[in-house]
């Protein structure tokens, strides 16, 4: 089985013979077809994946329909709070930084799982990154 572009840089790290890594997808929701590729091709090559449930940008936007302000950004919350959980979980991230640029919410993201001391691979390395 050839190597897929999104595991091209595999973060080697000991576990026990057997035992799938777990890939936390990190990344903004506009590049959702790079999530479901990324899922696809980690999950190839033997890896558990956990990826963002909710698209609020798209797929997913009329969650939103109606509510406050408030509500909108309690709802967001949730959401942030439950994918740090993800990263917790997680053997190591994978930032699917589509066009070599990161935002905000995942460059918190980043910075979230270097300080619990998981590795970080890119899909495409930034040209810079402020860590």
């Amino acid at each position: 089985m050839s190597e897929s572009p999104v595991s091209a840089q595999p973060v080697r790290q000991s576990l026990p013979l057997g035992i799938p890594r777990i890939v936390c997808l990190c990344g903004s929701t506009r590049f959702m077809s790079a999530f479901d590729d990324a899922n696809r091709d980690e999950t190839l090559a033997g890896h558990i994946v956990l990826t963002v449930g909710v698209d609020l940008k798209e797929k997913h936007k009329d969650i939103l329909a109606g509510k406050t302000e408030a509500e909108a950004a309690a709802i967001k919350d949730r959401l942030d709070c439950l994918h740090r959980r993800k990263i917790d979980l997680a053997d190591e991230i994978l930032v699917l930084s589509v066009d070599g640029s990161v935002g905000e919410s995942t460059q918190r993201e980043i910075e979230y799982a270097q300080k619990a001391g998981k590795p970080v691979r890119y899909l495409n390395p930034p040209a810079s990154t402020t860590t």
